[in-house]
């Protein structure tokens, strides 16, 4: 049940705080404002998929008027680190240094130039010569493992920071495989078993905005970083760990960002503008092309899951393995916690006492995987809820009801909890919110799900729906840490810090919200500043579903402890109780007379027992609450060429309080058509050395609004108790659907069920056939 009549600014679809500013084109980006006498740097890029470097001649391009600095692996530290913007130690090999003698990927970094303009920092890149020893690739994820496969990480001082499988040798990034109960056991005795492959492939996120930086020296002897940034604390700890130089020498200052979607939890350009920058003792910006964001950038992974289900003849599930195949590319940035949340973030979805898991992350010489949207969430979903589709129709039984026996519930857990964390140890939880028998149920009827399954189409054009259930999480607990500090200015106003990043989700206003709201003033009065670590108290960074669950309730104990003090002082003026006081309207009331918070700001900075009225707290979360969500899909396929059209689009989500519900609203509508996409038209083309065909938009299909289907988002409210006002995490899991719930439509529809992503007209074809 929602609390929100409760609450006067949570649960309100206030205007975003930057809104206005950015509608009028506010100069508010990195490319903004730019510092003066600027250098520009480019960036040799490899055009082999896997090659030793044996010379490297860059006379020319340090001869070259203009030209300032070149780096290359024979003049920078040599610093294996991970690229992945994560906790420390990071969950992930460190397999990386800023340049190297030997390329793994086609656009890999060879070298890179600051010179004074981009064309000439262009052409000093050409006129680097490099000669290569060929060497044979890895261009299929089936094969990275195969006995005699060529080693991608061979260099002797890769190593995994934290106590995890490893083996480089063998072209394994990462390892995992639990077993909870007895699976084989519980599989070969099941009254029906589902075994079922299903293949999902690369993608981009495509934020409007490429990844830009811009390092400059201070005049201090301090380097000043602005970027376009998810994780500015961890771009500063791996900066200085790069440069070798400490971490107080460096500030990160995240301005507005163009879109994330998880490609900037990566620090990838921060290192080199940080370098050249040094080097050269002048501004060095370096903006990718968008060329250069599809083939240097991060992807999504590429995974072959496969799945076994064993059901009673009731359709109860008995047991459930799935093994995960996971291609992380060239580096293993993410490639064990997006195995692990392959897992985690699917099997508890349903009740079972009888659980496998296993997952092997390889290298391959193709584009390296990173986070995404979905965070390996979007993979399994995909197999295990077509899986159940398969069962569903094995059993007679219509899918919807398939979920609604077999689906988590509030008070139940899972030991995958405990036995999957996101790399690190899971911890133990028992559901507290979930509203997914309303999101299911409500959603079916948004659909007309009982009328369009009885529908069977036999011409040309033929209609199908198909669904799914998802679940996601909200925050790394007992691992990530969000804080935020807030202070009392003279007219009653206030200054909210937080380290959370806002990519353009609405953070920020959230934030304010959760603030104003502890203070009873309106959002205008809480002024948001995020994401600067030289003012902002420490955050992990915007991912993990963590902003509004983790660093929310960061926002809200600052709150309330500068709304103590404003108490106290306001107890003093009016000589009552400070018990017997409370805030409401920006008035503190229940004393003899009103006192406004400009009263309490004036008299505690300038009259009796002068004081700053502020706070500082921080937040660890102890449970990562799943939001919870039910998809359904209604396609129309043409027979004829396989073209398939999404129709209608329902999207029932449980985020707890949705504390602003237009944000929310829109975070899930964002997804969906993020994931329709990739489940339809979104695909990494490869010719046979391992080269992108098709780096622009003009080749990979990015849908736009004019592609919408018709999108019923509904919010189901639910209330949960660790969360800042009952709220859970919302921005993920809606890219988790339209993969599985297109393609159980895509059945529905023609009897041809596809096992490999996306769904072009070619495959649906080949299926129909």
């Amino acid at each position: 049940m929602s609390k929100s009549k409760l609450w006067n600014v949570v649960g309100t679809s206030v205007h975003k705080v930057d809104g206005a500013a950015l509608a009028a084109g506010a100069p508010l980006f990195v490319d903004d404002e730019l510092p003066r006498d600027l250098l520009f740097a480019a960036v040799k890029w490899s055009p082999h998929a896997h090659a030793r470097i044996t010379s490297m001649d860059t006379s020319r391009a340090e001869a070259m008027d203009g030209v300032h600095v070149v780096l290359t692996y024979k003049n920078v530290p040599r610093v294996m680190r991970t690229t992945a913007g994560q906790g420390h130690p990071e969950p992930s090999p460190y397999d990386f240094t800023t340049l190297d003698s030997k390329v793994r990927h086609v656009g890999d970094r060879v070298a890179a130039v600051a010179a004074e303009t981009p064309a000439l920092a262009r052409a000093a890149v050409e006129a680097i010569e490099v000669e290569y020893e060929l060497l044979e690739p890895v261009l299929e994820i089936r094969s990275a493992l195969e006995k005699g496969a060529p080693v991608i990480h061979d260099e002797l001082d890769a190593a995994m920071p934290i106590v995890a499988p490893y083996e480089p040798g063998r072209n394994l990034a990462a390892h995992v495989a639990v077993a909870v109960g007895d699976p084989p056991a519980a599989l070969s005795k099941a009254h029906q078993r589902v075994t079922a492959e299903y293949e999902c492939h690369y993608a981009q996120h495509c934020p409007m905005e490429p990844h830009i930086a811009v390092a400059a020296p201070d005049g201090y002897g301090r380097l000043i970083i602005r970027t376009s940034t998810q994780v500015p604390f961890h771009v500063r700890r791996i900066v200085a760990q790069a440069c070798q130089i400490p971490v107080r020498d460096i500030r990160v200052i995240k301005p507005r960002i163009g879109g994330g979607f998880g490609a900037k939890q990566e620090v990838l350009i921060e290192d080199l503008v940080a370098l050249l920058a040094l080097r050269s003792g002048r501004p060095v910006k370096l903006e990718y092309t968008r060329a250069e964001e599809f083939t240097s950038a991060r992807t999504r992974h590429p995974a072959v899951v496969t799945v076994d289900l064993g059901l009673s003849a009731e359709g109860d599930v008995e047991g459930m393995d799935m093994k995960v195949l996971l291609n992380t590319g060239a580096y293993g940035s993410h490639a064990l916690t997006v195995g692990c949340n392959c897992g985690s973030k699917v099997l508890p979805l349903y009740k079972c006492d009888h659980v496998g898991f296993a997952l092997d992350s390889v290298y391959t010489n193709l584009p390296v995987g990173g986070a995404y949207r979905g965070y390996g969430a979007t993979q399994a979903a995909f197999a295990m809820e077509c899986a159940m589709d398969e069962a569903a129709a094995k059993l007679g039984m219509d899918p919807v009801e398939l979920r609604q026996r077999n689906t988590i519930g509030p008070g139940d857990s899972s030991p995958i909890f405990k036995a999957l964390g996101e790399g690190t140890e899971g911890v133990e939880q028992a559901i507290g919110s979930c509203g997914l028998a309303e999101c299911i149920a409500r959603g079916a009827q948004a659909m007309d799900w009982s009328a369009k399954r009885q529908r069977r189409d036999e011409g040309r054009l033929r209609r199908g729906v198909g669904m799914c259930t998802l679940m996601q999480g909200s925050s790394i607990p007992e691992v990530d840490l969000g804080a935020a500090s807030i202070k009392l200015n003279e007219d009653g106003s206030f200054n909210l810090l937080v380290g959370a990043t806002d990519l353009g989700t609405g953070s920020d206003t959230v934030m304010a919200q959760i603030a104003a709201e502890v203070l009873g003033v309106t959002p205008d009065r809480i002024l948001v500043l995020s994401s600067d670590t030289d003012v902002t108290p420490f955050d992990v960074g915007a991912y993990a579903s963590s902003t509004t669950y983790l660093s929310g309730m960061a926002a809200k104990k600052a709150a309330a402890g500068a709304r103590r003090q404003i108490l106290e002082v306001a107890a003093r003026l009016l000589d009552v109780p400070a018990g017997d006081l409370s805030l409401a309207e920006g008035m503190v009331k229940g004393g003899p007379r009103p006192l406004s918070l400009a009263d309490v700001a004036l008299s505690s900075l300038y009259a009796e027992h002068q004081h700053q009225v502020q706070s500082v707290a921080s937040h660890v979360t102890q449970k990562s609450p799943p939001p919870f969500s039910a998809h359904f899909a209604e396609v129309e396929v043409d027979t004829a060429t396989g073209m398939v059209r999404v129709l209608k689009y329902v999207a029932a989500v449980d985020c707890g309080t949705a504390i602003n519900p237009l944000l929310a609203e829109g975070q899930v509508e964002g997804a969906v058509l993020n994931g329709i996409g990739y489940a339809l038209t979104e695909e990494y083309l490869f010719d046979r050395r391992g080269k992108m065909r098709n780096p622009t938009f003009k080749h990979y299909k990015v849908l736009c609004t004019a592609d919408l289907p018709e999108l019923v988002t509904i919010l189901v409210p639910s209330y949960e108790a660790t969360g800042p006002f009952g709220a859970k995490s919302v921005s993920e899991i809606g890219i988790n659907g339209p993969l599985p719930a297109i393609n159980n439509a895509i059945f529905h529809a023609t009897g041809a069920r596809l096992r490999r992503s996306p769904f072009t007209p070619e495959r649906v074809l080949a299926a129909l056939e």
